[in-house]
Formats: C-alpha cells, structure tokens, sequence
C-alpha cells in the first residue's frame, strides 16, 4: 500500500492497523541533539486518547508510546527515530458481522474495490486509530518548532451549529471542557446537542481551527510546495476532514479587493507588518510573518446505532445498525492531531527553505567550516 509516507526533509512514515498489535512512525530527518523523551509524546497522545469523556468512544488503551530507535540519553542520535504504540483492547470480534457489508459514510466500500480485499475490524488502516502515528510524529515537529518560538492555538470552533463566540474567547477554557472549545457557554450549549444526538442515536461534526504565531517569514514556495497547499494536504489526509480554508477562506468569495487586502506598514522595529490578516499568514504560498490561521470541518462520525441502508458484497440491499464502540463525535480528539499534521508540515518547509539562499548556506558552511 502505497501513500503512508509525509514530508521531503523531514519524512514521518506511519505504520499499524486498528486492531493489529500496535500503532507506530517512524521519523527520518530529525536532527541530532534535540532534548526528547517519552513524556514529550505522551502528553500529545493523552489528548486524543479514547474513552476520557461520554463523547468518545468507551474503548480503553493507555496508548502509551515507547520510543524503540533515534534517542540517546535524552537526545535525538540524527538517525530515525522509530516509535510504537501498541494495542492493548481490541475487540476484533465486535466487527465480525460488518465483514460482510459496506457500512455507509466508511471507506469499506472503495477499499474493496482499490484492492479486493479489507481488514474490516474497525477499519484497518482507515481507521482513526491510524493518527496515533501521526500525533507522536506531530509531537517531535512541536519540540522542534517550540524551540524557535512557534506557538500553537488549536480548538473547537463550533460543533453542529453552535459556535464559539470570541467576544467570549478565553484560551484556559480550551482545558476546563471534554470539547476543547474556548467559550464555556458555547461548550455547554454542544454538550447540550451532543446529549441529544447521542439520544436520538446519531452523531455531530464540527469546525476545528489552528492558529500559529511567530512563524517565520519566508516557509513555502510559490508554485506547486505552497505552504497552505501543503496544509491542506496534511489536513484533509486526515479520514474524517471534508473541508480546509486558511484566513478568511470562503468568505473571500463574498468580499472586494478593498476588503480583502491586507495594508502594509512599517513596525517600530523596521520590520514589515500587515494591518489585518485576511489571508490567514501566506502570500503567494509562502508565510508573510503574521499568525497562519486556517479551519477544517470535521464530518460526523459515520458509525452510528441508528438503522441504516447498505449493500453486501454480494450486493444484496440490507438494513443495518452499526455495532461497536464509536465516538458520538470525532471533533474533540481530532484537535490535537490538526496541531499534529501542521506542525509537520512547518517543519518540513522550515528545513526545506534551508537551502533556499546562498547566505543561509554561507552562515552554515562558510570558508571556515561548518558553524560549530
């Protein structure tokens, strides 16, 4: 199976199914001496764990990383780093009767068409458990990008039709609710409509967004490497993703040039800055030193209790209640693996303009040698 591999300069190949025995990635092109242990990782996998509210699903892994290659003594050897998470509550048995059937809004369907065969207990490589191994990869690109002052903002910005409002934005309130939504009363309204969904056996989707601050200037190219191509690539990768914008996305199609242009001007430092930020952080796909800004809709969960229309393999027209454990909503857990994904791409565009200007070459390798 091809396409499990991300990055140029800094690859992440995931690894894993489901219900197999583990989850893993390995990493290549992290450079040497970078201060990394397990906690660095675990801490990014607890926040997209399962089973830590009533709207996820209830099945129980620790999801507890080990770092297998790439670490020595606390630091980062320049050699991949390979890391396993393994499976620990599989109940493989719970899947046996979809084996059969094509379950509606899954990937079982085009699966079986692309290779005539399918891990159906949970959905194998389609299943959301795949982004164990992008979140540890996701972890390793933040300790990279936090030690150069990138900082990261990922939330719930609405589920179903309640929204966040920012009038109302407080960044502590992301921690204090299972939804991650920066607003208590909007979290309290989506627990509400949760709650109903979960009644009337059905599920929500909803709107995550990233906001990055002191990205530097110059991350992309202009042509066919765009840094928000990229993005959206990394983002819409991801199985439950049906929509990314950067900036003011749409809304741009309602807009004028007047509106939609970001007014330069001269901070008090000399550097360039932009009055607003309409384009979310890039132009002409390389990043303008403002906050990148983008969102991506995140759809229902497919597998719900409510009865359904399918077909089998065999093509026989069905009825079918899905069974298992699921996740009434895939919004929450999503947020961390949205962080995930873009910081991987940022690192990758930061080593790759590496090599974009002879002076950068130059203040590495000059005359005198490499820069000790």
């Amino acid at each position: 199976m091809a396409g499990s591999i991300f990055g140029r300069q800094f690859c992440v190949s995931t690894w894993g199914e489901s219900h197999g025995k583990g989850i893993g990635v390995v990493i290549d092109g992290c450079p040497a001496g970078l201060s990394l242990c397990e906690e660095d990782i675990q801490r990014y996998l607890d926040r997209r764990k399962p089973g830590q509210s009533r709207y996820s699903t209830p099945r129980k892994e620790a999801d507890q990383v080990e770092i297998l290659s790439g670490v020595f003594e606390g630091r980062t050897t320049g050699t991949p780093i390979s890391l396993l998470v393994a499976n620990t509550s599989q109940r493989s048995g719970d899947y046996q009767e979809i084996a059969s059937y094509y379950r509606p809004g899954h990937a079982d369907y085009t699966f079986d068409q692309k290779y005539g065969f399918r891990d159906y207990r949970g959905g194998g490589r389609s299943s959301g458990r795949e982004t164990i191994g992008r979140v540890a990869a996701g972890a390793v690109a933040l300790k990279i990008l936090g030690e150069l002052g990138v900082a990261f903002r990922t939330y719930t910005r609405s589920i179903g039709p309640i929204c966040i409002d920012l009038d109302r934005f407080s960044w502590e309130e992301v921690w204090n609710n299972p939804l991650y939504m920066p607003d208590a009363q909007a979290a309290f309204q989506a627990q509400e409509y949760l709650q109903q969904c979960i009644q009337e056996q059905n599920s929500a989707g909803g709107v995550i967004e990233c906001v990055i601050s002191q990205v530097p200037v110059g991350l992309g190219d202009p042509c066919f490497e765009k840094l928000e191509a990229n993005l959206a690539k990394a983002i819409l990768s991801m199985g439950a993703v049906r929509g990314f914008e950067i900036g003011d996305g749409f809304a741009v199609a309602h807009s004028t040039g007047a509106e939609n242009n970001d007014p330069f001007y001269m901070g008090e430092k000399g550097q360039v800055q932009k009055a607003s930020n309409h384009a979310g952080g890039t132009l002409g796909g390389i990043s303008d030193g403002s906050p990148l800004v983008f969102r991506a809709a995140v759809k229902p969960t497919p597998s719900i209790s409510r009865e359904q229309e399918t077909v089998t393999r065999e093509g026989e027209n069905i009825k079918v209640q899905v069974k298992g454990r699921h996740d009434p909503i895939i919004v929450p857990r999503a947020v961390v693996v949205v962080e995930a994904m873009a910081a991987l791409v940022l690192v990758d565009a930061l080593f790759s303009g590496m090599t974009a200007r002879m002076d950068y070459l130059k203040r590495i390798w000059g005359p005198t040698g490499p820069v000790a």
